[in-house]
């Protein structure tokens, strides 16, 4: 039976979802008082039918009797067996909808759960996991569990309480006769701890060859441009197929011992049917038992058949689940390497202070940063400039913490930037990646993102500052058009300049641009900046930039080479002096005067 499920050792995984049980226990307790109650109705019939069965036996042994008073007996045993019936019947309907739902507000709870902490984990976890596996985990892998926490929770409670009702009483009316019925049960358990053994090995393959199958796929659908453009569909379906064949090995090789569970059981209740027969009509010839008790036990063994042949399928679904939830926790047990801050009382102003800063990827063993000092006071525009890879990025994932460096401390506002929590500090800032994402909502929804209860002046003031609100105006939905796989398609530039007017809507006290005007043309590149002068009036504000147009007008200028601050300045210091950035100003110079 499936008892065992609650003490193997192999079984440790699950115990997280304890916790879970424990929150809804109220409905969990009444569905499993409900089973109990439904399974004791269940018992009439084949009492009753037994009784029957007897009372027409010594109707027919003794002729002379009382034919109205026996067609009464049948007649009220058949009406309390209806009764009985339909009560056991409406009972069991409101044991799956007990439980089942429980399962389903356990599933609801685990996948935020999951959601929540993927959110929390940095930079360094997404760099290291593919998202199609992260995507199965929340997803296949948490409807195997909630397979486990329903319906195998639900039969292996009615299961066990059937047995417990119905083996008890068949020993209270006929103790020999029901040792002997029982019998395989011992084979039957045995076996199902070896098979269920093995299934929870090839579970866990099979989960993992599905996470490679969701990967390579998303990885398909994300970059079908390159695939298309390379001619390289023949390959991909050639790799894809690989992988499904491997798939469909795997799976067969689970199915092949899951085939096993259900024959045995059906085997091993034949078996407690022929004994029943043999032994219990022996005891009848005998005397020793009646007519009835032996059609009883007929019928109490076929009861326990769907029981005992379910064994198996709960079986699977539970080494599935452990499966599975090991999967899950092998996630949920990853710690955010980024930990919260104490919190700060007071507004961030926005004076920014690197102290001998450095940044060594710690999984390439790559050093982004080194030893970098800078003091950027509030209100002040920095322009950030280098070569590829030379650290302008970093230098901007430091700042809203998506890392934190290695050595070294940031200081804003005078306090270490690891004391503020993190909403806190990011609710501060306004960051437009280098590579802009927009999500699949509606260009209005895109740009709420920066202030959810925006009004709709407030969106077209941010979108006409970032120079865009013409183009949207210019689509037949407008401001209601639909991004990604159900509506059009930005232009790289369209995209670039939604997502700075998301970031201007946001108001924030420090703004962080990262090469976000590559994608513009000149004249569009100085309205945003000329618009910026007035929006980052008060600001701390940082633009990474190759092109010397968009960082001209700062500050501060800063050269970034090889991870290190090799310049600094205003520009009309440093096109005078020999270096990076006058060989740089120059020719960009020349490139736009051809």
């Amino acid at each position: 039976m499936h008892l065992y499920i609650f003490v193997n050792n192999d079984m440790k995984e699950l115990q997280f979802i304890n916790k879970y049980f424990f929150k809804y226990r109220t409905k969990l307790l009444l569905g499993l008082l409900i089973t109990i109650i439904a399974r004791v109705f269940s018992l009439f019939a084949p009492r009753l039918i037994g009784n029957s069965l007897t009372a027409v036996e010594k109707f027919l042994q003794n002729p002379d009797g009382n034919l109205e008073q026996i067609q009464n007996v049948l007649l009220i045993n058949i009406l309390i067996i209806i009764g009985t019936t339909l009560a056991s019947g409406f009972l069991t309907f409101w044991m799956r909808q007990t439980i089942i739902n429980v399962s389903r507000y356990i599933e609801f709870d685990l996948k935020n759960e999951i959601f929540w902490h993927y959110q929390k984990l940095t930079q360094r976890f997404y760099k290291n996991n593919r998202t199609g596996d992260l995507m199965n985990r929340i997803s296949e892998d948490v409807g195997k569990v909630r397979m486990y926490v329903g319906p195998a929770f639900m039969y292996s409670v009615n299961t066990i309480s059937l047995f417990v009702i119905v083996i008890s009483y068949m020993i209270s009316i006929a103790p020999e006769l029901t040792l002997y019925t029982i019998l395989p049960l011992p084979i039957l358990s045995f076996t199902i701890y070896k098979l269920s053994r093995i299934i929870n090995i090839k579970s866990t393959l099979v989960q993992e060859m599905l996470s490679k199958m969701s990967s390579f796929s998303q990885e398909g659908f994300s970059g079908i441009a390159v695939i298309k453009s390379y001619n390289l569909e023949s390959k991909i379906n050639a790799n894809f197929n690989d992988l499904a064949t491997e798939s469909y090995e795997k799976n067969m090789s689970l199915v092949r011992v899951q085939a096993w569970f259900f024959p045995l059981m059906i085997l091993l209740i034949g078996c407690s049917n022929l004994i029943v027969i043999y032994v219990g009509g022996n005891q009848y010839i005998n005397g020793e038992i009646e007519i009835g008790v032996l059609a009883e036990f007929i019928i109490y063994v076929n009861m326990l058949t769907w029981p005992v042949a379910v064994v198996g399928w709960i079986t699977s679904i539970v080494q599935q689940a452990e499966a599975s939830q090991k999967r899950i926790n092998a996630f949920l047990k990853e710690q955010p390497e980024i930990e919260d801050g104490i919190g700060l009382q007071g507004k961030i102003e926005g004076n920014l202070k690197f102290k001998n800063v450095t940044l060594r990827y710690p999984e390439t063993n790559i050093q982004a940063l080194n030893n970098i000092s800078i003091d950027i006071p509030k209100g002040t525009t920095v322009g950030v400039i280098g070569n590829i890879g030379s650290g302008k990025t970093t230098f901007l994932d430091l700042i809203s913490r998506l890392y934190d460096p290695s050595k070294g401390t940031i200081e804003l506002d005078g306090n270490d930037l690891k004391k503020y929590r993190l909403e806190e500090l990011r609710s501060a800032i306004g960051y437009v990646p280098q590579n802009a994402f927009l999500f699949s909502e509606s260009i209005e929804d895109n740009i709420r993102f920066g202030a959810i209860e925006a009004k709709e002046e407030d969106i077209i003031k941010a979108t006409k500052k970032a120079a865009v609100h013409q183009n949207i105006t210019e689509f037949k939905e407008g401001y209601k058009t639909l991004l990604g796989e159900r509506g059009v398609t930005l232009s790289g530039g369209q995209i670039q300049r939604v997502s700075i007017a998301r970031v201007f809507i946001k108001d924030p006290k420090i703004l962080l641009l990262d090469d976000c005007l590559s994608a513009v043309d000149t004249d569009t590149e100085e309205e945003i900046l000329k618009h910026l002068k007035s929006v980052s009036k008060d600001k701390t504000t940082i633009i990474v930039s190759h092109r010397i147009s968009s960082i001209k007008h700062a500050d501060k200028i800063i050269v970034f080479e090889n991870g290190q601050i090799v310049q600094q300045g205003k520009h009309i210091d440093l096109v005078g002096v020999e270096g990076y950035y006058q060989e740089l100003y120059e020719k960009q110079q020349s490139d736009n005067s051809k």
